[in-house]
């Protein structure tokens, strides 16, 4: 996931959390407000009540009663106020004026209110004096107004996620054309755009400033290392060359007894040895210089097919049976001589450490969408450890066998020059797989 998704869904995120702590102290909020409003309306009504009472209207009031009890009841047309005043017995511990929340039935019909309840004496006698203001209204209310604001906060949400994914993408930008144009061209230090990246953040610039001067410095680099290259190819394999010629000429020399010339011919299989050694390390080293073309179609079976003619005298040699299974006439570019050298060193490392009379399978396919090769043998195989190690340079499966271990550090540097995965997958005495995965 890129930076800039990260970014805008953690904006998101906090802003979701601070929405959902709001809707949830929203409803306490909401009724500790209403609750007040409606608390200061039933008290100017008390004040009022109490300010106009005298005792022929309180006379009135119980005379006028329907019931044979000293109460006096008052509702509006709706229900939704009522005014309820009776005579009591007034305690001395009894708070002058609460305020509850209590359900009603007013003729027949019950409702929930909020309910003044006030006690005061009036000529030597106690009254109290209950008002109360349906909440059935301010409940309704409530919900429109939660309601509301949880739409608004949507839709706050959702606009400023939109702003911030293309705010952060304007910022972010200078810094996807650094990578598109500057860090994937690490490798070719040679074809580096050194142009200043327009960039209104100064981290952008600093970062470009610091590419900039980070690949000055590896084309130095690899300007070193091709010339030691081309040093040590002079340097090494010329001196090789002639120690070579001089003891192929001292052969021809017939005064020499078997025990000289058995240690002549060694002398020179340890030259070849050298120059194989040399040979190969330089061109691993030119592979990761990026000193081969990628630009070659090369159709896999063709090179499986023509390998399996060249090898055939190691094949039959050792009696192993050798399956081709390939099905797909798959196309890819890249450098045909270094893909040749891939799988011959993949097929040769399968040979070498195969039973006798073994078996080995190449067969190709699509996985997720992505062109595979997978060269299977029968041989001794390796366990997790070997597994690890077998890309090592000059690391070797079994002392047994001949070879310096370059055969698959040549392999995996090639496959990284052409992006190409090798899984390895092996077991003690069952053999090993392994599978080249081309990019898509």
């Amino acid at each position: 996931m890129k930076i800039k998704h990260q970014l805008a869904i953690f904006n998101a995120l906090t802003r979701l959390l601070v929405i959902l702590i709001l809707w949830l102290t929203l409803p306490i909020l909401v009724e500790n407000v209403v609750y007040r409003h409606i608390n200061n309306s039933l008290l100017e009504k008390q004040k009022k009540f109490i300010d106009h009472l005298d005792q022929n209207e309180i006379n009135d009031f119980i005379e006028n009663s329907d019931d044979s009890t000293d109460t006096y009841s008052q509702f509006s047309t709706l229900h939704s106020e009522f005014l309820v005043l009776s005579k009591v017995d007034v305690k001395s511990r009894q708070k002058k004026t609460t305020f509850s929340n209590d359900y009603r039935i007013i003729e027949g019909e019950q409702n929930e209110y909020r309910i003044l309840q006030h006690y005061f004496t009036y000529e030597n006698q106690d009254y109290q004096l209950e008002i109360g203001s349906s909440l059935s209204e301010i409940k309704d209310l409530t919900f429109i107004i939660r309601f509301f604001i949880l739409i608004v906060f949507v839709v706050i949400l959702l606009i400023t996620f939109l702003a911030d994914t293309f705010y952060i993408e304007y910022l972010l930008k200078p810094f996807y054309k650094i990578i598109d144009t500057k860090i994937r061209r690490v490798n070719q230090p040679e074809a580096f755009d050194h142009t200043p990246i327009k960039a209104k953040s100064r981290d952008f610039r600093e970062l470009d400033l610091v590419l900039n001067q980070m690949m000055d410095r590896i084309a130095e680099l690899f300007k070193k290392e091709k010339q030691f290259i081309s040093n040590v190819s002079h340097e090494l394999l010329t001196p090789i060359a002639l120690l070579k010629n001089k003891l192929e000429n001292l052969l021809q020399n017939n005064s020499l007894d078997d025990t000289a010339i058995d240690k002549i011919a060694s002398s020179l299989r340890t030259l070849d040895m050298l120059k194989k050694i040399i040979n190969n390390l330089l061109l691993i080293s030119r592979i990761e210089n990026n000193q081969y073309t990628t630009d070659e179609d090369i159709h896999f079976y063709e090179i499986i097919t023509d390998m399996q003619e060249d090898l055939q005298d190691r094949i039959e040699d050792k009696g192993i049976g050798f399956s081709n299974v390939m099905t797909h006439d798959f196309s890819f570019k890249g450098n045909k001589t270094l893909i040749h050298i891939l799988i011959y060193n993949l097929i040769i490392n399968a040979i070498k450490y195969n039973r006798e009379k073994g078996k080995i399978t190449v067969a190709d396919g699509f996985s997720d969408y992505q062109y595979f090769i997978s060269i299977e043998d029968s041989g001794i195989g390796m366990d997790a450890s070997q597994t690890e190690k077998i890309f090592n340079r000059f690391t070797r499966i079994s002392s047994d066998q001949d070879g310096q271990g370059l055969g698959l550090a040549i392999a995996d540097s090639i496959a990284s020059l052409h992006h190409i995965e090798i899984k390895v997958v092996s077991k003690i005495n069952e053999g090993t797989k392994f599978t080249l995965l081309f990019p898509e």
